[in-house]
C-alpha cells in the first residue's frame, strides 16, 4: 500500500512556441500586384493544472518526466490565422499544490474539481504581414516571429482536504478509531509507524451529516526537522479545519505528550496554532477510573477533550459530537 500512495511528484514542463505570421502577397492570375495577405500564427498550447475529484493521490504521476504543450501553427496566405497549440493538462486530485522547483515560488492550488490553474502560458503568435499594412505602408515586408515558449520544472505536493486530522505519536490508536467511525481500512497493529500512508475516512454523523477524516501517519519529537516521516506528513495537516489529538490514557504523562505534538506543528507552521483543536484519551479501557480521574488533573483548560475506547467502542459517539459541534462552530464563524 505504501507505493500507492505518491503526495509529491516533479516534473518538467514546457508550453508551445507561438506560431510565426505569415510574410505573403497575393498572387492570382488577374491580380499580379496584389497586396499584402499574411495571416497571424496560432498561440503555443499552454500547461494546466486541472482538479480532479476522482483522483486521492499523484501516483499515475510518478512516471510522468516531461509534459510539453503543442506549438501555434504558422499562419498562412489569404490572412488564414494559424491554429493554436493544444494545451497539456495535468490532472491531479483536490489539495494540490504547485510550485516553481527553483526557488518554490507557488504557482496555484487545486481546491475543486474541474478547476484549472494555467502553470505555462504559451507564446503568443507572431502577426502576419497583412495587420502591418497602413496607407503609408502599403507593402510591408516583415512578420513577426511567434513568441517562445515557457520551459520550467514544477514540483506539486498533495495535501489531503478534510474536516478532521488525527494527530498523534505512532501507535496513539489512530488508524483503530478510523476503522470503527469510517468505512475505511487502514493496516493496524501493535508497533509503531504501522500507518505509513495517510488514510481518509468519511464519518456519517447521525442521520443527515457527514465529516471527512485523515489518519495522518504518526509524529514523533523532532519531525519538523524531517525526523521518522518528518515533514512528509505534516503537510497533509495544514488542509485540516479542525485537529483531533489523541493520547493513550496509559502513557506516562498525557499533558506532556500532548505538548509534545502541539510544538512540533508549531515549528512546523506556526498558523496551526490558530485551528480549533480537541484532544482524545484513548484506550480508556486499559486504565482504571483513578486514572482517568487523575489524568482530568492536568489536561489542558482550553481544549475540549474526551475520554474513549475504540476497541471498547466508550466515548465515541461523545466524540463525534464534539467533532461536529466544533466544525459548525467554524463553518457558523465564516459566515
Amino acid at each position: 500500500m505504501t507505493s500507492n500512495f505518491v503526495d509529491y511528484v516533479k516534473i518538467f514542463c514546457r508550453s508551445g512556441k507561438g506560431g510565426a505570421g505569415s510574410l505573403h502577397f497575393r498572387r492570382e492570375k488577374y491580380i499580379p500586384k496584389g497586396g499584402p495577405d499574411g495571416g497571424d500564427g496560432g498561440r503555443g498550447g499552454n500547461v494546466i493544472l486541472r482538479g480532479n475529484a476522482q483522483l486521492w493521490t499523484l501516483l499515475h504521476l510518478r512516471y510522468t518526466k516531461h509534459v510539453f504543450a503543442n506549438d501555434g501553427v504558422p499562419g498562412g496566405r489569404n490572412q488564414l490565422t494559424g491554429a493554436a497549440g493544444d494545451d497539456a493538462y495535468i490532472d491531479v486530485p483536490l489539495g494540490t499544490v504547485a510550485y516553481r522547483a527553483e526557488d518554490h515560488t507557488m504557482l496555484g492550488e487545486i481546491t475543486e474539481d474541474g478547476q484549472q490553474v494555467v502553470l505555462l502560458k504559451g507564446g503568443r503568435g507572431g502577426k502576419g504581414n497583412a495587420f502591418f499594412k497602413t496607407a503609408t505602408l502599403q507593402a510591408p515586408k516583415f512578420a513577426q516571429p511567434g513568441e517562445p515558449n515557457q520551459e520550467e520544472w514544477i514540483t506539486l505536493e498533495l495535501k489531503l482536504l478534510a474536516d478532521v486530522g488525527l494527530v498523534g505519536f505512532p501507535n496513539a490508536g489512530k488508524s483503530t478509531l478510523l476503522s470503527v467511525v469510517s468505512a475505511a481500512k487502514p493496516e493496524i497493529a501493535d508497533y509503531p509507524f504501522t500507518t505509513l500512508v495517510p488514510n481518509l475516512g468519511i464519518v456519517s454523523y447521525r442521520e443527515h451529516g457527514s465529516f471527512v477524516m485523515a489518519d495522518i501517519p504518526g509524529i514523533i519529537e523532532g519531525a519538523a526537522e524531517g525526523k521518522g516521516l518528518g515533514i512528509r506528513f505534516l503537510r497533509h495537516i495544514e488542509r485540516n479545519s479542525t485537529l483531533l489529538f489523541m493520547v493513550p490514557a496509559n502513557t506516562d504523562d498525557v499533558k506532556k505528550e500532548y505538548d509534545i505534538l502541539l510544538n512540533e506543528l508549531k515549528k512546523y507552521n506556526p498558523e496551526l496554532m490558530d485551528k480549533d483543536r480537541i484532544l482524545a484519551i484513548t484506550k480508556c479501557d486499559l486504565v482504571d477510573d483513578d486514572t482517568i480521574k487523575e489524568i482530568k488533573k492536568h489536561l489542558p483548560k482550553k481544549v475540549p477533550h474526551v475520554f474513549i475506547s475504540s476497541v471498547a467502542n466508550l466515548g465515541i459517539n461523545e466524540l463525534k459530537d464534539l467533532i461536529w459541534l466544533t466544525l459548525n462552530k467554524s463553518e457558523e464563524e465564516d459566515w
